[in-house]
């Protein structure tokens, strides 16, 4: 497919002559940069501790059965 990109001229002067030197076709080189960034996983980030709500007393939102008691009391 076709398609019409605006690159940074140090970037295509770069991508130029890395073709050139691998005799490869710049077209080729982006395809193979393009896949690997596409198949990247995003590293597994630790996720902040749930917050602690206010309900008569605080409840652990990790706690699913105390979040539900807490929820039910009058």
């Amino acid at each position: 497919m076709k398609t019409t990109l605006n690159i940074d001229n140090g970037v295509m002067r770069s991508l130029k002559m890395r073709a050139a030197r691998e005799g490869r076709t710049m077209s080729e080189l982006v395809e193979t940069a393009l896949r690997r960034l596409l198949d990247e996983r995003p590293a597994e980030k630790d996720l902040p501790p749930l917050p602690v709500m206010m309900a008569r007393e605080l409840v652990d939102l990790s706690d699913r059965d105390a979040l539900y008691r807490a929820m039910e009391e009058p």
